[in-house]
């Protein structure tokens, strides 16, 4: 028995087709609907009267749907529960994209350690996909991350609020050579090596429908290497082994040294929202404060 199974049951009653609610789980809907016959065979009844059109649960399925909210909602009580007593200290939970929390997040929180009460602040680091599907898990008390509303529509949602906490750009750069020229500098016709993003990576997507349409027929971008990690790509740039976009917050100081330079046309650069994310439910005295100081601080943003 697994708790997301009935996350997703719970989804399925409330979307009522198995499109809709794989797609707000972040999942495809091979794999939802195998979580949603794991549930059953579990069970030992079908939730799911799979006949009929549109979606039917069966009476069963009926029966069980106010029992796998309260199960939900039990289970993350008691957890919350052996927390507390096992710390007696607050905590602030932040779920944060891989790339905010190397290069944002510490001078961030630098500036707001005050309006944390003195509670522990935990950072948890991951892929945009877990991170988004543990956020909506309620493994965390906010999620920190980039933001595009095409993409994150699943965080579009009455009980879900946001705060634009900051920007980003996602510029192409080159390691720089002695006179501080780009090693990669861009042709105006041939080939040019890049470090990419997966391609279904946040940045992997926003780059394939903002920028790459945009590269010129005649210059050609050969991919060298893929990286969802941006620290690792920019580790690769700085080695001159291919240019990559990556967030200026992450190489502001090595484009203030010199290492890196920014590659300007026909290569575009695209702006980036921070935004912080949070679920409208109860929460610890603490995160209850922090969102409210915050809210104070970024007003009118």
């Amino acid at each position: 028995m697994e708790l997301k199974w009935l996350i997703d049951f719970i989804a399925l009653v409330e979307h009522g087709s198995f499109s809709k609610a794989a797609q707000a789980r972040f999942v495809t809907q091979p794999a939802f609907s195998r979580r949603i016959r794991s549930l059953e065979n579990w069970l030992g009844v079908g939730l799911v009267d799979r006949d009929k059109y549109p979606t039917t649960l069966t009476t069963a399925g009926e029966a069980f749907v106010e029992q796998a909210r309260q199960m939900i909602s039990q289970t993350y009580a008691v957890r919350n529960q052996i927390q507390d007593m096992a710390s007696e200290r607050e905590q602030l939970v932040i779920v944060a994209q891989h790339a905010l929390a190397v290069s944002f997040f510490p001078a961030w929180m630098t500036t707001l350690e005050a309006l944390t009460n003195g509670a522990l602040v935990k950072v948890e680091s991951g892929n945009l996909h877990d991170n988004v599907e543990a956020f909506l898990a309620g493994n965390g008390d906010f999620l920190l991350c980039y933001a595009s509303e095409d993409i994150f529509s699943q965080l579009q949602r009455e009980d879900v609020e946001t705060l634009q906490v900051g920007v980003d750009r996602l510029v192409p750069v080159s390691a720089a050579n002695t006179v501080g020229e780009p090693v990669l500098p861009v042709p105006e016709q041939g080939t040019l090596k890049v470090l990419g993003h997966p391609a279904k990576s946040y940045f992997g997507r926003l780059l394939a429908r903002e920028c790459i349409p945009h590269v010129p027929a005649q210059l050609k971008l050969h991919l060298a290497c893929e990286n969802a990690l941006s620290e690792a790509l920019k580790s690769l740039v700085l080695s001159g082994y291919g240019i990559a976009w990556l967030p200026l917050s992450l190489i502001r100081r090595e484009l203030e040294q010199g290492q890196l330079v920014q590659l300007d046309e026909p290569l575009r650069s695209l702006d980036l929202s921070i935004r912080l994310y949070r679920l409208r439910r109860p929460a610890c005295h603490a995160a209850d404060q922090f969102w409210h100081y915050l809210q104070e601080l970024y007003s009118g943003t």
